[in-house]
């Protein structure tokens, strides 16, 4: 099946330039809440980390499309600026720059232009990015800091090492180590369900991915319990990238379904295994593996879940 551009992608805002461009501009903002309070909890480092990840995205999609002899269009509708911001909070909170900068060019070099650019990709160019940087420098992508870059396990490992956990109240408020985007769960709720009231993003993909996981990790048993229905799904909604992950990554207009079922199936299928991973696999968060995979089977799913035209071969 042909990989959908963006203009038939599953927001309806998203038909021309100034749309895209202003669509960019929301998300962002629904951003902003979190990436000012990454600031607050970890210190002005993280500041650096948003500044290189956004400007060598820039400057690796005016390379790209200058050595492509394409138009600089792309460059000013904010889709390289989004990317980049989201590979930056997608890094813990003291990484070295350099890797951030790596991690933002290849986001838009592998992740985008290599499939054709902008509406041709098949997969969340940030979460390639990210996926390429943990397989290369996995000492430096899993080197978690909490408040002030002190030294910290993310409450994820805490559980699968069996150590006590923070309080529910530090995993909402976002009092706790992790990625840059990940740790202001309640923020980034609210900018979840600011751009789902803008029609930005479809309520199906992220309901239907967070119950999914709160469902299945309450009734499955982790790796080396036993018993059923005995899970904390609270805690589960409220670590590790899963807010992230599921507002503002595996809704990404391109990647992601354009049918109404099929978005579903995409919420249900990335809750799944992002479950599975997190009780069973060997690292105790799965999102960006769980999302990949799902982006890899949304033309099967739009194929099986499309309506038939009648009348037409």
């Amino acid at each position: 099946m042909e990989i959908k551009k963006f203009a038939v992608s599953s927001s309806p805002h998203l038909h021309s330039g100034a749309t895209v461009r202003q669509a960019m501009i929301l998300v962002m903002l629904a951003l902003a809440p979190a990436a000012l309070f990454a600031v607050f909890h970890f210190g002005m480092y993280v500041v650096a980390i948003l500044l290189t990840g956004v400007l060598s995205a820039v400057l690796a999609e005016v390379a790209i499309l200058h050595f492509l002899k394409k138009p600089l269009a792309t460059v000013f509708d904010g889709s390289a600026t989004l990317t980049g911001l989201l590979l930056a909070m997608n890094v813990p909170a003291g990484a070295p720059l350099w890797m951030v900068a790596i991690g933002s060019f290849l986001a838009l070099a592998i992740g985008k232009h290599v499939f054709g650019g902008l509406g041709y990709n098949p997969f969340n160019p940030a979460l390639v990015g990210r996926a390429i940087l943990v397989a290369s420098w996995p000492a430096h992508m899993t080197a978690w800091v909490g408040s002030g870059l002190m030294t910290s396990a993310t409450p994820l490992a805490l559980s699968r090492a069996g150590e006590s956990l923070p309080p529910y109240s530090d995993l909402l408020f976002g009092f706790k180590a992790g990625s840059i985007g990940e740790v202001a769960v309640l923020l980034l709720f609210v900018g979840g369900v600011f751009l789902i009231y803008k029609k930005i993003i479809d309520w199906k993909i992220p309901f239907f991915y967070i119950g999914t996981v709160a469902l299945m990790t309450w009734a499955l048993p982790a790796r080396g319990q036993v018993g059923y229905f005995a899970g904390d799904p609270l805690f589960h909604v409220l670590s590790g990238g899963l807010m992230f992950g599921a507002f503002f990554m595996a809704t990404d207009w391109v990647t992601t379904p354009v049918t109404k079922l099929g978005r579903v199936i995409m919420g249900l299928g990335a809750g799944l295994i992002t479950a599975v991973i997190r009780l069973y696999g060997g690292l105790p968060e799965g999102v960006t593996f769980a999302i990949l995979i799902m982006n890899a089977l949304t033309p099967l799913i739009d194929r099986y879940t499309m309506g038939r035209r009648f009348g037409v071969r």
